[in-house]
């Protein structure tokens, strides 16, 4: 088995690291003004500061790694966008004092390469409108070897240590390594990391799904079919992000679908959408596929091209799973 434990550590750091540039943005600019405008400068700036935290930490260790991220700085060239650059310096400038406006973009720009044979990829913020609400939202980075994922940390500041107490203490970063089993513990805390795993769950009526907050990502019609189908009678957790991979990979949940919205049967999803989540549903013992039951395959550039949809489970359910899918939706066949 490679070693991949120092990727790992440069990983965890820089996820972190920009976990605290989300927590500052949302805390000083989401307020009842933006939401009522529905101005979404806040989460541009937590999603740019974010990503050139993270991409100028991982060229301090792997300089000749490239990464591909969601975000471009072309955006930011723009004359008329100039304070927008000046707050996202200043919110990186806290973390990181010695950042210029030049290294900021220039940061940021090391996100836009293609697929290698060994790259980084970065969604700085996933799940915008729950970054936006106060809700889920998710900083996830992978290291894909070959059109395989390697290594996956997933950052999900607002969400529960433990579930069962919404009440208790938010923020958990998730994170394996091939072969090394699944962990979790709590968002900027040295505690030791706590091995997480699957439910058991082997039948419908122990079951409980999660899926996309917005119907535009899902078609939660078919959702619900399918767990008529497969007799699951619990309401789904409905959230933002690949936090709900981290709820599968540590039992709150034993189902994640992502599938095609009707009125976008071609749809292709992103790889930074699924990278770090699918590994860690895998490492803690679950199955992840397409809808067709092929591995996910993140070696076609930012696109999955060869897959359609996400199916994510704790392992017992998926054959059931697909061939449910099989009965009740065209784009399987």
């Amino acid at each position: 088995m490679e070693d991949f434990e120092r990727e790992l550590e440069a990983a965890i750091q820089a996820v972190e690291m920009a976990s605290r540039l989300c927590r500052n943005v949302q805390k000083e600019l989401v307020d009842e003004h933006t939401l009522a405008k529905k101005d979404r400068s806040p989460v541009t700036v937590a999603d740019f500061g974010s990503q050139a935290l993270v991409c100028h930490l991982l060229q301090e260790t792997f300089p000749h790694d490239p990464v591909m991220a969601e975000e471009t700085p072309d955006y930011l060239y723009r004359p008329d966008n100039a304070s927008l650059l000046a707050t996202v310096t200043e919110h990186v400038r806290r973390l990181l004092p010695h950042a210029s406006k030049e290294d900021v973009v220039r940061w940021i720009g090391r996100g836009s390469q293609r697929a290698a044979p060994r790259y980084w990829c970065l969604d700085p913020i996933d799940g915008t409108k729950g970054y936006l609400r106060g809700d889920q939202y998710a900083i996830a980075l992978a290291l894909v070897v070959e059109g395989t994922v390697r290594l996956g940390v997933l950052s999900c500041p607002n969400l529960p240590v433990d579930l069962n107490h919404p009440e208790g203490p938010r923020g958990v970063v998730f994170f394996c390594i091939h072969a090394g089993g699944a962990f979790q513990r709590p968002l900027g805390a040295s505690s030791i990391p706590q091995p997480i795993c699957v439910s058991a769950a082997g039948s419908g009526k122990e079951a409980r799904f999660c899926e996309s907050f917005e119907s535009i990502h899902t078609d939660h019609e078919t959702h619900q079919v399918l767990a008529n189908k497969l007799g699951i009678t619990t309401p789904p957790i409905r959230m933002d992000s690949q936090a709900k991979y981290g709820l599968v990979a540590r039992g709150d949940a034993c189902l994640y679908l992502r599938l095609p919205n009707p009125s976008t049967p071609d749809y292709r999803e992103k790889v930074w959408d699924h990278a770090a989540g699918s590994i860690l549903v895998e490492e803690a013992g679950g199955k992840v596929t397409d809808v067709r039951g092929h591995p996910l395959d993140f070696g076609q550039g930012p696109l999955l091209k060869k897959n359609i949809g996400v199916v994510a489970t704790n392992g017992n359910l998926h054959p059931k799973v697909l061939e449910a899918l099989k009965e009740s939706a065209p784009f399987t066949r």
